[in-house]
């Protein structure tokens, strides 16, 4: 799957807009770390995954977990713009009786399974590898967990069934933006070294810039890194990243724009859109 840098850059500057725009719009929203794993998700779905409307419902597909679900503004607006579902349908996020809630359900189309109960999503994609494989299929399971999450026991069960069934067809990405809903997370509950952690529990494992374009392509298209073990990949990013006084502020993890910070949010972004034009 061919993909051009600028456009994935473009991608990733419409995709902040919008989710400072529904975040604002709905009045609730986990800002901070939508926008740290932003990136991410552009690339995957706009230059590995290949997963469509069209292919959705079939089986012999790649397949994406949302682990990290309370970040549900950056799944909902990527699969709105891959044609999943109107973007008519994002301004009812967080409206009563809409089933764009503040956590993936599988009442919106594209979402593979509900998460938001932390440390759940890495179980599931387990289970869909273990499937894949026993059919024979060269598919892969992606699964995005955050860094927080990793504090969760099920996280590490789930690793040492990948390791024992040799499921190189399994793919955890953390979005490493070293920051929590109470704070830095080397504070709340200290989780490194998380390389040494991964590589314990068997997995292979590589460190990328989350918030590079160029690099987030480069190590999706390495994996599997080696046969036979699971792929680990440790995503540095900006909690917040793309707009200035949102990054590393612990305060947006979950936090609606004011007025005033909407409007420079949203300056700050057109002005970086101007020079894709």
């Amino acid at each position: 799957m061919s993909v051009d840098q600028k456009f994935l850059e473009k991608k990733s500057l419409e995709y902040r807009r919008t989710i400072i725009e529904i975040i604002y719009n709905s009045g609730a929203g986990h800002t901070g770390g939508s926008l740290s794993c932003i990136d991410i998700l552009n690339v995957l779905y706009n230059g590995i995954l290949e997963i469509t409307p069209n292919n959705f419902s079939t089986i012999e597909r790649n397949n994406y977990i949302h682990s990290k679900g309370h970040s549900v503004e950056a799944l909902y607006t990527v699969l709105c713009d891959v044609g999943f579902f109107k973007k008519e349908d994002l301004k009812t996020l967080n409206a009563f009786d809409s089933h764009f809630i503040g956590h993936p359900t599988r009442k919106v189309s594209g979402v593979e399974h509900n998460t938001g109960a932390l440390g759940h999503g890495l179980s599931v994609a387990v289970g869909l590898a273990l499937a894949k494989k026993k059919d024979k299929s060269k598919k892969k399971v992606f699964a995005l967990l955050g860094d927080g999450e990793l504090s969760e026991g099920s996280v590490w069960e789930a690793c040492t069934s990948a390791s024992k069934y040799q499921l190189d067809n399994l793919i955890v990405v953390v979005d490493r933006n070293h920051l929590q809903i109470t704070g830095k997370t080397e504070d709340v509950n200290p989780i490194e070294p998380l390389d040494e952690k991964f590589k314990s529990f068997g997995f292979d494992v590589e460190f990328v810039n989350g918030n590079n374009i160029i690099e987030l392509l480069e190590i999706f298209q390495k994996v599997p890194f080696t046969a036979d073990k699971p792929s680990a990949i440790i995503a540095n990013t900006i909690k917040g990243c793309g707009i200035s006084f949102i990054e590393n502020e612990i305060s947006w993890h979950h936090k609606v724009p004011t007025d005033e910070e909407y409007g420079k949010a949203i300056k700050e972004l057109d002005e970086k859109l101007i020079k894709y034009e």
